[in-house]
């Protein structure tokens, strides 16, 4: 939807112009549409900060819902009146990474595809439902495929982010190392936390508590299949426990695991929990992808193991 507004006051900054005109949107989503080239003055672009004077026209081609298809449909393993869970590909974030899309949902629409994105255009009257942050009640990694569940309403999305604080939603991935080992199981009880200004989180004394379980379901010659229980909900936590062990998830770029593997190999795979308007607990079930399955056939038969080794000081 494109507008042009007729600038007829003292001189003003276009992002404060804008923002003080158009009072649905935040000044960093003015900003970005700025900079995304969706504002001209006087039919140029212009940076944030240009000074407005009389008689300029500024255009404003904002986002909007243009796609008519449904981009979750084929996405949606399971649906009813309080959640909708979607089986997430790999390779596609969660939300944009700046916060504006919480102040301003349209804020979604630019630049990549997310779920947020992708449940925006699925469902634009999600908007008004009472919901916040889109429904999101928990996230998977980028590079991490499978289960995601999405509350409709306030009411499950309260109950929901409530059994996630308080550890009561039963989780399992399906994750590829190279682990060999006639030992079955494994448990890994260790703290995460990250110093002021490292850029990711990882095994630390003063971090906080963090427990993650496993099994070995099948071994390969040099990788393993593993089931693996996440009991607290760290971020990045069974890439950094798994690491921390000796041996990183296959396909973690940013953990070291083995680059012989053509995508991140950890999938959620299924979700316990209980919602609001019922009595018994529910399993969502959700399988792999072709694209994990294709390479864990490949890993298992491979004789190689492929180390990122660390860089010498």
């Amino acid at each position: 939807m494109s507008k042009t507004i007729l600038f007829e006051i003292d001189p003003k900054r276009l992002d404060a112009f804008l923002t003080d005109s158009e009072h649905n949107f935040s000044r960093e989503f003015i900003k970005k549409l700025i900079k995304k080239g969706k504002v001209l003055v006087n039919g140029k672009l212009r940076k944030p900060s240009h000074i407005l004077q009389y008689g300029d026209k500024i255009s404003l081609d904002m986002p909007h819902l243009e796609n008519k298809t449904d981009p979750l449909k084929d996405l949606t393993i399971y649906e009813d009146d309080e959640i909708i869970a979607i089986n997430k590909p790999s390779g596609i974030k969660m939300h944009p990474n700046d916060s504006n899309w919480e102040e301003t949902p349209e804020a979604a629409l630019l630049g990549d595809e997310t779920i947020v994105s992708m449940i925006l255009r699925s469902n634009p009257d999600i908007v008004n439902s009472g919901v916040s942050r889109m429904g999101l009640v928990h996230r998977l990694d980028r590079d991490t495929s499978g289960l995601v569940i999405i509350a409709k309403t306030p009411e499950a999305q309260d109950s929901l982010s409530l059994q996630f604080q308080e550890r009561l939603i039963g989780k399992k991935y399906l994750g590829v190392t190279d682990l060999v080992s006639e030992d079955t199981k494994g448990r890994i009880e260790a703290p995460i936390g990250r110093l002021k200004g490292d850029k990711k989180n990882k095994v630390w004394k003063y971090g906080r508590y963090a427990l993650t379980e496993f099994n070995i379901l099948e071994n390969g010659k040099k990788y393993s299949l593993l089931e693996i229980f996440p009991k607290t909900g760290r971020t990045n936590q069974i890439r950094i426990h798994l690491a921390y062990i000796g041996y990183p998830v296959a396909g973690d770029k940013l953990y070291k695991g083995s680059p012989s593997a053509p995508r991140l190999m950890l999938h959620s795979n299924e979700i316990t929990f209980k919602l609001p308007s019922k009595k018994r607990k529910k399993t969502l079930k959700c399988a792999p992808p072709k694209d994990f399955t294709d390479a864990w056939k490949l890993l298992k038969k491979s004789d190689i193991r492929l180390k990122i080794s660390k860089k010498k000081k």
